[in-house]
């Protein structure tokens, strides 16, 4: 994932100024601005948090996708690409990562050969255990933080 973002916000001047030319409230305009400023920082930790433990973001997220259904142990591919909004082709890419790397199994459905059925190893599970605690600080520190 690739997050572009200015290093310095716009002036108050420069946005009161687009916001009046468009029809806008200036005050929204500056308040969004700083929340996606907060975003993409947020976005920027969370990322470099990752890639130091061998990960990204997305690879993560399966993790976590995957352990957030309460009665199920699996999620279809095809549930899995829904709920990430992310595209087939890297969803597949990731997967097949994941599953290199130990952290996930997959399994045909019994009924339907086509369909494949993922879940978390217990060395999946022991990763995102492990990953939960630092990822929930970094969120938690963010949004300690004034918007700017």
């Amino acid at each position: 994932m690739r997050v572009f973002f200015l290093k310095d916000l716009p002036s108050q001047q420069m946005v009161q100024g687009y916001a009046e030319a468009h029809g806008v409230e200036t005050e929204t305009i500056a308040s969004g601005l700083a929340m996606m400023r907060r975003a993409s920082l947020m976005i920027r930790r969370l990322e470099s948090y990752f890639s130091e433990r061998g990960l990204s973001q997305l690879r993560f997220l399966v993790l976590i996708v995957i352990d957030r259904e309460p009665d199920r142990d699996t999620l279809t591919v095809g549930e899995l690409t829904e709920r990430l909004d992310v595209a087939g082709p890297v969803v597949a890419r990731t997967l097949r990562l994941l599953l290199e790397d130990g952290l996930i199994a997959q399994a045909k459905d019994s009924r339907d050969a086509r369909v494949k059925h993922v879940g978390l190893t217990g060395i999946g599970k022991e990763t995102l255990d492990a990953l939960l605690p630092g990822y929930l600080a970094i969120i938690a520190e963010e949004m300690q933080k004034p918007l700017r």
